[in-house]
């Protein structure tokens, strides 16, 4: 089942997958220059992240340490697939066709495409 993230919830998990179990202090710190967003609300985010069995915590020292309980891979697909559903009604060939017309992809980012789409075809042929 896909779990629901807002948007801070989304930026809360990115900062334990890259620097792993944090207290709830170190997480307010590391993302606060890019959300601004007071202690007792990522305390209050955390708590939510708990009860999506997104993350969980150990006490030491008096300490809770977080840490991430889904793995990133499993997100991104939910937070996509949220997304393809929501803007594409669910069509991900208009999300493909949408990013190479509309969006600046590179000659790189076009040959990679392509390359996936051969090897899609190979398979599914």
């Amino acid at each position: 089942m896909a779990i629901r993230l807002g948007a801070i919830q989304l930026v809360i998990l990115q900062f334990l997958w890259k620097n792993g179990e944090s207290t709830a202090r170190e997480i307010t710190d590391g993302i606060f220059p890019q959300t601004g967003l007071a202690h007792s609300t990522v305390q209050t985010l955390l708590r939510k992240l708990e009860v999506k069995r997104a993350v969980d915590h150990v006490e030491r020292d008096r300490k809770f340490y977080f840490r991430a309980t889904v793995e990133e891979g499993q997100v991104s697909r939910d937070v996509v697939g949220e997304f393809i559903d929501r803007a594409f009604s669910g069509s991900a060939g208009r999300l493909a066709a949408h990013l190479v017309e509309n969006e600046s992809l590179t000659p790189d980012d076009l040959k990679r495409l392509r390359a996936l789409v051969d090897k899609k075809l190979e398979k599914d042929a």
